[in-house]
């Protein structure tokens, strides 16, 4: 385990164990034996323990009495509930940029769109993603609330990472690169509140978006 030196041996256990969910070497549904994982990573239970705990807490695992850690499964509720939390989240910062937010950082959101429209083009899934993040990231890093930029941040690993999933969705991709132009139309504007309305109400809605999300998470599952 290669961790970085400015990280405790509890964040470097964590976010080892949170890598080694998103590629799927500890899976949905399995169970994860503290003693085990001791042994194999050569650390103590104790910072194994708080690592267990902030996943916990993360909602990445459930800590069960006398069983184990059960790597938790990402159910249709769960995201139902990610959503209205990061809409409402990612509402209140965009509502709030009046006098904050440049010409400048418009900029970068629309050349971070352009990429995800070039990525889609060429079925680089990889770095529509990575486009995507900086997209919401330009506008989420005005804020001064260092806690909400950090619980939309876990919340989206949830989304994304855990468990991985590269299921191709053309539509919603190609759609959701339309409701940045949107988002980007509203505040050039100046209407923060709309565009806040709108990532709210359209962008971040389980309802809205509720049939690309059966078809990305659970296609083929009864």
């Amino acid at each position: 385990m290669n961790g970085i030196l400015t990280k405790s041996l509890r964040e470097q256990v964590y976010e080892y164990l949170k890598n080694l969910i998103s590629k799927n070497g500890i899976k949905s549904g399995d169970y994860i034996n503290i003693n085990d994982l001791s042994d194999k990573l050569g650390v103590s239970k104790t910072p194994l323990r708080d690592a267990l705990l902030q996943l916990e807490i993360d909602g990445f695992v459930k800590i069960l009495p006398r069983k184990g850690i059960l790597v938790n499964k990402l159910t249709m509720e769960d995201i139902k509930n990610i959503y209205e939390i990061i809409g409402a989240l990612e509402c209140s910062v965009l509502s709030a940029l009046d006098g904050i937010l440049k010409s400048s950082d418009i900029k970068k959101m629309k050349k971070f769109n352009e990429n995800m429209k070039e990525a889609l083009e060429r079925g680089d899934f990889d770095e529509y993603y990575k486009n995507n993040l900086k997209f919401h990231n330009t506008y989420l890093n005005l804020s001064q609330n260092n806690q909400l930029k950090k619980y939309v941040d876990t919340l989206k690993q949830r989304l994304y990472d855990f468990p991985p999933n590269k299921r191709y969705v053309a539509e919603w991709e190609i759609n959701s690169t339309k409701e940045h132009d949107k988002i980007i139309e509203y505040l050039e504007k100046g209407d923060f509140e709309d565009s806040g309305n709108f990532i709210k109400d359209v962008h971040w809605s389980f309802e809205v978006q509720r049939k690309y999300i059966e078809l990305y998470y659970f296609k083929g599952e009864k």
